[in-house]
């Protein structure tokens, strides 16, 4: 009898802990898994080609300005090799437009405009960027959220990317894989 006990006693104990190596994640990181499960398609986008300039707790981009915490080590050398910045943001928003509105009134109101991508500018925004490192397919590729508050807006927007680096090893520090990064994916959130 006692064996019987000793034996169900260890199979519940080693099932506890087999259980526990799994790491669960919040609802935050959990939509941010679903939304690349189901909402993921590579496309290769542009480096910043224009001026991009750095000074205290900013980075200009030509003219568009990213504000970010001087103390956000990620952040900052991303913006700085021109992989994120005001210009796709622009882009991306005025793209998504087009193809989600139905509105032919809009639309052809949109292309009336003398420029039309004013409508949809991004400039002065802070900017926080978070690796998602549980989405990390393999070396080669780093996923990241980026959350933007425009300080003229009450709210935030927040858009989920990815960088591909087909150079990238194992022990390559983030600075070194930015170099080659090329970014491949860019989405906002639902």
């Amino acid at each position: 009898m006692k064996l019987q006990f000793y034996v169900i006693l260890g199979l519940l104990f080693s099932v506890a802990a087999l259980g526990q190596k799994k790491e669960v994640l919040n609802a935050k990181d959990q939509h941010a898994a679903e939304h690349f499960k189901n909402e993921y398609k590579k496309k290769n986008y542009k480096k910043f080609e224009g001026k991009i300039t750095t000074k205290d707790n900013q980075v200009l981009f030509d003219d568009k300005v990213t504000f970010f915490d001087k103390s956000d080590k990620l952040t900052v050398p991303l913006l700085q090799q021109g992989l994120i910045y005001p210009q796709l943001l622009t882009d991306y928003q005025m793209n998504k437009f087009l193809d989600e509105t139905t509105d032919k009134t809009q639309k052809r109101f949109l292309k009336l405009q003398k420029d039309p991508k004013a409508s949809f500018d991004v400039n002065n925004i802070s900017v926080k960027i978070t690796e998602l490192p549980f989405l990390n397919v393999n070396d080669k590729v780093k996923r990241f959220r980026l959350s933007t508050r425009n300080r003229n807006l009450p709210n935030s927007v927040i858009y989920f990317f990815e960088l591909t680096n087909s150079k990238a090893a194992k022990k390559m520090s983030f600075d070194e894989f930015l170099k080659e990064a090329k970014l491949t994916y860019l989405d906002q959130e639902n």
